[in-house]
């Protein structure tokens, strides 16, 4: 399964709590060592090299994820949607431009049974952020830079929208516990 969504929607700790819930493996998509490297590409490579960057980190996860489904579920902290939304909204190029360029290696991409689409509000969002650790560029960015978290937004949307796992989630009123418990009984339904 695959969590999406903004900066501060909860996806990390929602895949902790799944991961160990379902005794299930982890794997963010800029996985070691792209972790270390992205806020560079971020401030200093421009959008083309930028976008192979990401890219190979996604076909670095799937291959993660591929390696994992051998022993067990997967969770995914991010996957194909983050890498088109984000670079779409951070780069202020069309969201078509960039499915486009990921088209050629969707068949390589291990494909996900579940995807949850987690949205929050701005205030949800802003409290988020505020007791989160590990706070980068890109979160600041959010509410920083005008139309960004509307341009994130909407790009979700929209990839969610053409997507066959998609399964929307509202955060807002709910504890990471509550998430975790709806997630499971969504999957759980699912397989009944």
């Amino acid at each position: 399964m695959v969590l999406e969504g903004v900066s501060g929607v909860g996806k990390s700790t929602l895949s902790r709590l799944l991961a160990k819930r379902l005794g299930a493996a982890e794997v963010h998509t800029l996985t070691d060592p792209h972790t270390g490297w992205s806020d560079m590409a971020n401030r200093e490579i421009r959008p083309l090299p930028q976008f192979a960057f990401y890219l190979s980190g996604l076909l670095h996860a799937s291959d993660a994820i591929r390696q994992h489904l051998g022993t067990g579920a997967v969770v995914a902290d991010r996957y194909a949607s983050s890498v088109a939304a984000c670079h779409a909204a951070v780069n202020g190029v069309g969201l078509d431009q960039v499915k486009e360029l990921i088209a050629p290696f969707r068949p390589y991409l291990v494909a996900p049974d579940a995807t949850f689409y987690l949205i929050g509000s701005d205030l949800s969002l802003k409290e988020r952020m505020g007791t989160k650790t590990d706070v980068k560029q890109d979160d600041t960015d959010l509410f920083s830079v005008p139309g960004r978290l509307a341009r994130l937004r909407e790009n979700f949307r929209a990839v969610a929208d053409e997507d066959p796992s998609a399964i929307t989630l509202p955060t807002d009123g709910h504890s990471p516990d509550d998430l975790t418990e709806l997630i499971i009984k969504h999957l759980e339904d699912r397989r009944a």
